[in-house]
């Protein structure tokens, strides 16, 4: 969709899948290049929906390029896979010299009100971000569906997962403590080697997934641009 200028240095891109989900044998591929110094939010309108699949996965595809100084918000809502659905994601980043990146890859485990969660037969993501000095994050994971997720030892009943990476110069010990102090053990909060954080929230329901999605971007944005929070005015 035509980007959108809010209160804000971001210019607000909504990426639309016009088909309203995803099935077998679809095949998505999405690039985005922020040239030097500009600054980009993208999003989506509301969550993904990957359908039941009775032959190939569906595959998505993200490649983003930052240039030098350049700014990058990647903030879709999370993904929901239906029973017997398959889908596997790749994201791939490559930062410019002095980039920074706030990026969220979340996931619901199936129509759990409907009783499906866990139920889907393929989720796969894989995370891959690099800058001139080498990789900063490899991160993948890939789940077959097996209702065993939900107990002890796996996801405690929590059917609600985000992962979001933080990426720049941002004080990672100050975030860690106003990510702990407002969400508390719901999330997890991780170092990398080199230039920012990997934030993990496990919750119960998708209320409490965009409640926490939320404060993490939030509590992002103003450790590593400085700013408040974006209301994306969806709905």
């Amino acid at each position: 969709m035509a980007p959108v200028g809010l209160d804000d240095s971001a210019a607000v891109v909504s990426v639309l899948n016009p088909t309203g989900g995803l099935v077998g044998g679809d095949r998505l591929v999405i690039d985005v290049e922020v040239g030097p110094e500009a600054h980009a939010c993208l999003t989506t309108p509301s969550a993904t929906k990957v359908y039941r699949a009775s032959g190939s996965a569906a595959v998505q595809e993200v490649r983003l390029r930052l240039g030098a100084g350049a700014a990058l918000e990647w903030v879709p809502d999370h993904t929901i896979p239906f029973a017997a659905s398959a889908f596997r994601q790749s994201v791939d980043v490559e930062l410019g010299a002095g980039a920074r990146l706030i990026l969220v890859d979340a996931f619901a485990a199936g129509r759990v009100a409907r009783g499906e969660a866990w139920r889907f037969a393929l989720l796969e993501s894989a995370l891959r971000i690099r800058d001139g000095g080498g990789w900063l994050l490899i991160d993948r994971f890939r789940l077959t569906g097996d209702a065993r997720w939900a107990g002890l030892g796996g996801t405690e009943d929590a059917a609600y997962f985000a992962t979001v990476v933080v990426l720049g110069d941002v004080d990672v010990d100050a975030l860690a403590r106003r990510v702990m102090g407002r969400l508390g053990t719901s999330v997890a909060v991780g170092r990398l080697a080199r230039r920012g954080a990997l934030l993990r929230c496990l919750v119960p329901d998708a209320p409490a997934l965009a409640r926490s999605v939320d404060a993490l971007w939030s509590l992002a944005r103003r450790a590593l641009f400085g700013l408040a929070p974006l209301a994306l005015r969806k709905g």
